[in-house]
């Protein structure tokens, strides 16, 4: 039994710094040039792991260097990748871009995570999935979960109308504050089936939705530097220590901090923390 299983994309990132971001149809230039492991579901599979928890990954790469590139880094932070399908289309690339002042922009090009189908899926005690890959094997594998007695959360980025077969099935939908408008809001979800939201807000901490009502958590002060996989380390953190056994409200202080830390280092998965220096920002 694992603590928690990610079900989601693996990307290789190609990321160019900029001192500010184009607008549409201009072209500015770059400052620097890197490549890092990333793809939502992997940022926050190794969030989970650098939290503590013992993690399993389902998803899919290439049969090409980069998919070699995204298993070793599975290797090199303990996480479980049995249950990863290495097929002939390449995989998946994200094209990002960070400005000076750590801002960024997203391009994904889904390539072998498309092939995900969530068929596969090993028990833990929390399931944590997103919308890189197919939303079908999104609500398949979180179906499995919850008759399995598995906490089920939906990081539902990027954003897309959901069904309420699929909130049905979420304990915990995770969304930023731009995607919940575009889900139609955090009462919207609630009506629909979840269990609870929590909206991320960067800077300006993160709401707890309810039925209740809503709970402020506060955000960590940190100087950003690329804030391109916070959200995930956010809900890789959160999902670690549910699966410890936190309340909510504990577990969402924790992923605070990791996901302000998140922002102090470039790279995705490169800058996520370890469990100790989220213990030393607390």
């Amino acid at each position: 039994m694992f603590d928690v299983c990610v079900v989601g994309s693996a990307n290789l990132d190609l990321v160019a710094t900029v001192d500010r971001l184009p607008g549409p149809g201009e072209t500015v230039s770059g400052t620097h040039y890197a490549e890092y492991p990333g793809g939502k579901g992997l940022n926050q599979a190794v969030a989970a792991a650098r939290a503590g928890a013992a993690t399993a990954f389902v998803g899919a790469v290439g049969d090409d260097s980069a998919g070699e590139l995204l298993l070793q880094v599975m290797t090199a932070d303990g996480i479980d990748a049995q249950h990863v399908q290495r097929i002939s289309e390449p995989t998946g690339r994200a094209l990002i871009g960070v400005s000076a002042s750590g801002e960024n922009l997203i391009i994904v090009v889904p390539g072998a995570n498309a092939a995900v189908t969530g068929a596969s899926l090993p028990p833990a005690l929390v399931v944590l999935a997103q919308l890189e890959v197919p939303i079908e094997a999104v609500q398949h594998a979180l179906t499995v979960a919850r008759a399995a007695g598995a906490l089920t959360v939906l990081n539902p980025a990027p954003a897309r109308p959901l069904s309420e077969a699929l909130l049905r099935v979420c304990d915990i939908v995770v969304p930023n504050e731009h995607e919940v408008e575009l889900l139609g809001g955090a009462a919207h979800l609630l009506a629909l089936g979840a269990k609870a939201v929590v909206v991320t807000r960067g800077g300006d901490g993160a709401d707890l939705h309810t039925a209740e009502g809503v709970l402020h958590v506060p955000a960590f002060s940190v100087t950003p530097v690329d804030t391109t996989a916070a959200g995930d380390s956010f809900c890789g953190a959160l999902a670690a220590r549910l699966a410890a056994g936190d309340e909510l409200p504990v577990a969402l202080r924790f992923a605070a901090a990791a996901g302000a830390l998140c922002t102090t280092a470039a790279g995705a998965v490169p800058s996520i923390p370890h469990r100790s220096a989220v213990d030393a920002i607390l």
